[in-house]
């Protein structure tokens, strides 16, 4: 289902048939140094949770992450969304994409697109970001969006050190 469209995207919800792409995104070594391990190690495993992760999510919630498609050719180039955590007080801004789109511009892009969703649309009042203290390409994405650090926060599962981010949106 198509959710926004941009200049150069559309995003739109992950389904279980995006399963090979979000294997591919989730086992890139840019995705495990900055987000993590998610225990994924096949396709049928990526499919499922595709389906009990932003499938559920956005049944539940109204939003997930989606997958940023190139209007010029459809290509899935990475996620951007909107996650509700329960180790957060409020929703966060997450994002990844694969390193052959690096530095062209389409995550700030998608995630300019969805912050105004956030705002504008789903009424959220409040919106945080996340990232590890060494990814210095997301820091300065979630200021460049006008989110301010909070704090250093252990974050579970595996109490990676993160940077916590907020804006108030309303």
């Amino acid at each position: 289902m198509k959710i926004l469209e941009t200049e150069r995207l559309t995003l739109r919800t992950i389904e279980p048939d995006d399963a090979a792409f979000y294997y591919e995104l989730v086992n890139d070594p840019t995705w495990l140094e900055h987000i993590g391990d998610k225990g994924i190690r096949s396709v049928e495993g990526a499919r499922t949770a595709i389906i009990d992760g932003p499938c559920a999510m956005q049944a539940r919630h109204g939003h997930s992450l989606y997958v940023m498609e190139r209007k010029s050719d459809g290509k899935p180039l990475g996620l951007c969304g909107l996650i509700k955590r329960d180790t957060l007080p409020a929703v966060d801004i997450g994002y990844a994409i694969r390193p052959a789109y690096f530095g062209q511009g389409y995550t700030y892009e998608a995630a300019e697109a969805v912050v105004a969703y956030a705002r504008d649309v789903l009424g959220i009042q409040r919106l945080m970001g996340i990232t590890s203290p060494g990814n210095t390409v997301s820091i300065k994405l979630l200021e460049k969006l006008g989110l301010t650090f909070v704090e250093h926060k252990a974050m579970p599962p595996d109490n990676r050190p993160t940077n916590l981010y907020s804006l108030q949106l309303i």
